[in-house]
């Protein structure tokens, strides 16, 4: 695989990449790329840990939005101070990142799934579209497509914000009213919501990508 061209058109994005430059550019020699994804990782088993905690005593909410927070200093630095120092592995950093990356998602979720705020089957179906789109991506890019880090404006920092809010939300009201339809838990309709919205993701952009690529091929046969 080539090396990659990552995009990113999170709201947040362009800020983050200064914010993140300057850490990094500031960090203690003895902090290492392998180091934050490792944190990274160790931050999202926490948030499972937490979610499902929170089952017992919500105050272990807490931990959830500890996790996120140091998931984004791990995950989000590790790339950028490996570039800062002029020490990039592309292949083992692209294929070490996004495999702990997946790894902390299934944490996450599990996680979710035994909190008691979301259904299993919700959990289930959540985590399956989220590793559709991520095998999408990983695929596209090994083909030559751009790497691409974000939907709609909402990137990965985009995210954990909006789980971040979710959780605190919880600390009020672990439901949601839908007008006339009913109650519902609040990570349910998030859950809904999102796994729609990663199907409907991953559906354009198999047609997308295909389309493009058979088209290169088309022309590289000429």
């Amino acid at each position: 695989m080539t090396t990659h061209v990552r995009v990113n058109q999170g709201l947040l994005a362009a800020a983050e990449k200064r914010l993140l430059i300057r850490i990094a550019e500031r960090l203690p020699g003895w902090i290492h790329s392998d180091l934050l994804t490792m944190l990274a990782l160790g931050a999202m088993a926490l948030s499972g840990a937490g979610f499902a905690l929170a089952r017992l005593d919500a105050r272990a909410l807490w931990l959830v939005i500890a996790g996120l927070a140091i998931n984004w200093f791990g995950d989000s630095l590790d790339g950028t101070l490996a570039r800062v120092r002029h020490v990039e592995r592309p292949l083992y950093g692209y294929y070490i990142d996004h495999a702990l990356d997946i790894a902390g998602t299934a944490l996450l979720v599990g996680g979710l799934a035994l909190s008691g705020f979301m259904t299993p089957i919700v959990a289930l179906a959540t985590l399956t579209t989220y590793l559709m789109v991520a095998g999408e991506v990983y695929l596209a890019t090994a083909a030559g497509r751009d790497f691409k880090m974000s939907v709609g404006g909402v990137g990965p920092t985009e995210l954990r914000i909006i789980l971040a809010i979710g959780a605190l939300a919880l600390f009020r009201d672990p439901h949601v009213t839908i007008g006339e339809i009913g109650r519902f838990r609040v990570f349910d309709v998030g859950g809904v919501i999102a796994s729609a919205g990663l199907l409907g993701t991953f559906c354009v952009a198999v047609i997308r990508n295909g389309r493009a690529l058979a088209a290169a091929e088309r022309h590289g046969d000429r």
